[in-house]
């Protein structure tokens, strides 16, 4: 068990179990983990589907190419407010650990079918199940870390949901063509069940029990959800997350099999790549985390501050069309890296600002799964349009690129316009500017 003191709440007017410093961060590395464990499969399973004979067992066309990617997002997208009701109310650890040992046993079962229902319905079930991770995730961190510390911890924990892309694109290919691609969802549901272990083994019991329960949920309900909804900053964060995401998940599932069918590098070769474009972007959230803590630290106004560079990485991911148009492989795969490196500047600063700084800190768990709604929304956008751009073109990424163009430039704007504090879910009787206070 970790070490915790005692820290009190005003919001829930309780005292809480909190970790120390050391085994603060240490949960932080390990909720980086786990979500680099569930947004592994992302990659993974984009590599399955540009590998031939995963195709020929289920005889996939294009378009069902693009359902297999998107229709876990629908089912990820429809249990984000769920599941972030149910940590703001019943705590992060167990809710966690449950909900993500149906997500470790639905990757090994994708190993397991036969036809293409069976993997539609698989793919269904673990993105219903993945739904719990970021809203914990993010209700954890916003409990345990100050305004000057949370870009760099949600840089960290952005680590896990770069780099677990980046290892499935690297890792997953090589599964696949030494044990098949069986093998490789087998090997992804097991070492779920081992972080899982370790998750029960070191976090601290944050489920309240008797009047504390109570007081958590009363807490929980201040925010009430018409004001959450009719919030611009939530709006403006799904405007944001969505375009973000778009640009993400095409990575996620589609660069691979644009590396490989259209630029003609080996599977291998294409994972690779795909991997330094994912550790570019992870790198880069860390330092523009850490970096804007650093002006925050010094007096700079936290809003200010983070929109700043969420609209310095939009604009700079822009540079995707410069590799699409590129007339050399070492030209496009330059720009290809560059620009999804670049929008990590906007990776932690966007987070931070919208889930933690902007959000009172009862409301964090159904706050960022309305958010992460229009993610999830954007992953399933990705999937299928992609899938159809490429069919009506002949399987050219000119168009599906001109479309992730489109969007940065709209989540730039939405950034500059949207995300003011006065725009911000209010806590009834409480000051504005006390929503982004520390408790």
């Amino acid at each position: 068990m970790a070490l915790v003191d005692t820290a009190f709440d005003p919001h829930a007017a309780t005292s809480i179990a909190r970790p120390h410093a050391f085994a603060r961060w240490g949960i932080l590395f390990l909720l980086a983990i786990g979500v680099m464990i569930a947004f592994s499969d992302r990659a993974s399973t984009g590599s399955a589907l540009a590998y031939g004979p995963f195709v020929a067992h289920f005889k996939l066309s294009s378009v069902d190419r693009g359902w297999v990617n998107s229709v876990f997002f629908w089912s990820y997208g429809l249990m984000q407010m769920g599941t972030g009701w149910l940590v703001d109310r019943y705590g992060v650890k167990w809710p966690y650990a449950i909900i993500f040992l149906l997500w470790c046993a639905a990757m090994a079962a994708i190993g397991l079918v036969g036809s293409i229902g069976a993997l539609l319905m698989m793919r269904l079930i673990v993105g219903a199940a993945e739904a719990v991770v970021m809203p914990a995730s993010y209700r954890w961190i916003r409990h345990n870390f100050a305004e000057g510390q949370s870009g760099t911890a949600v840089g960290i924990f952005t680590m896990g949901n770069k780099f677990g892309p980046a290892i499935g694109a690297l890792a997953a290919p090589w599964l696949i063509t030494n044990y098949g691609w069986q093998a490789m969802f087998l090997v992804t549901g097991a070492i779920g069940l081992v972080w899982v272990a370790a998750w029960v083994a070191v976090v601290p019991n944050d489920l309240p029990s008797g009047e504390a329960r109570v007081v958590m949920r009363r807490g929980a309900s201040t925010v009430t959800f018409g004001s959450i909804l009719t919030s611009p900053v939530v709006w403006g964060a799904m405007i944001i997350n969505f375009c973000y995401g778009y640009f993400t998940f095409f990575c996620m599932q589609w660069m691979p099999d644009y590396l490989h069918n259209q630029r003609h590098l080996s599977l291998k070769g294409s994972g690779l790549y795909t991997f330094f474009s994912f550790a570019g972007i992870a790198l880069v959230a860390v330092a523009a985390g850490w970096a804007a803590d650093k002006l925050i630290q010094r007096g700079g106004d936290p809003v200010v501050v983070r929109k700043s560079f969420v609209i310095a990485g939009f604009l700079g991911a822009c540079t995707v069309l410069l590799g699409v148009h590129a007339q050399s492989l070492s030209t496009a795969l330059f720009w290809n890296i560059f620009s999804l490196s670049f929008l990590g500047l906007t990776t932690a600063n966007s987070l931070a600002l919208c889930r933690l700084t902007l959000i009172p800190k009862q409301a964090v768990g159904i706050v960022t799964g309305v958010q992460q709604v229009a993610t999830s929304l954007a992953g399933g956008v990705a999937g299928a349009l992609t899938g159809w751009l490429l069919q009506i073109s002949n399987n050219n990424y000119d168009l599906p690129m001109l479309v992730i163009f489109v969007f940065l430039l709209i989540g730039a704007a939405s950034t500059l316009i949207l995300l003011q504090r006065k725009w911000a879910p209010r806590v009834p009787g409480e000051a504005q500017e006390a929503i982004s206070a520390d408790a």
